[in-house]
């Protein structure tokens, strides 16, 4: 388990802090029982302000999460999904794709099956019955990708050299 922050969109006007926030905690977030505490105590700010500041990112869409991440089959069940959205269709399709709790972010791909997510639950039953209410409601072709062989990428890049 590895602590992080996921990133949407990073638009040119942040404070100092928040762009340290985004850069330098993608990776190596404290693994703590306070860890809104140790980064205020690293970055010189009260926990408050840490915390008020990545609830600003998150409402601004600029992130979609604090939290930990698990490698595959370590907790829980997950799975890679792809739906296949008429482009008239992606913005409502994706809103609603990402107000699953259980959906960690989507993205959209140039392929027949061009919006793709990652569905994370308890267990397997949970997963599917996620893809299923997200195929049942849309109306949409969906592609279950489970992991078959485990591949480590680091999704973290540095944001402001």
């Amino acid at each position: 388990m590895d602590g992080s922050i996921a990133i949407l969109d990073t638009p040119a006007e942040l404070t100092a802090l928040e762009k340290c926030l985004l850069n330098e905690y993608q990776r190596g977030f404290p693994l703590c029982s306070s860890p809104f505490q140790a980064l205020a105590e690293q970055q010189g700010v009260t926990e408050d302000v840490v915390i008020e500041t990545l609830t600003s990112l998150q409402q601004r869409g600029l992130i979609s999460r604090v939290g930990p991440v698990f490698a595959p089959r370590r907790a829980g069940a997950s799975t890679l999904a792809a739906l296949s959205v008429p482009e008239n269709r992606m913005q409502g399709v994706a809103d609603f794709v990402s107000s699953f709790s259980e959906v960690n972010h989507n993205y959209e791909r140039e392929h027949s099956y061009n919006l793709w997510f990652v569905v994370t639950a308890a267990d397997e039953e949970h997963v599917q019955q996620v893809l299923d209410a997200i195929q049942d409601s849309t109306g949409l072709p969906l592609l279950n990708l489970p992991l078959e062989r485990s591949f480590y990428i680091d999704l973290g890049f540095p944001l402001w050299c």
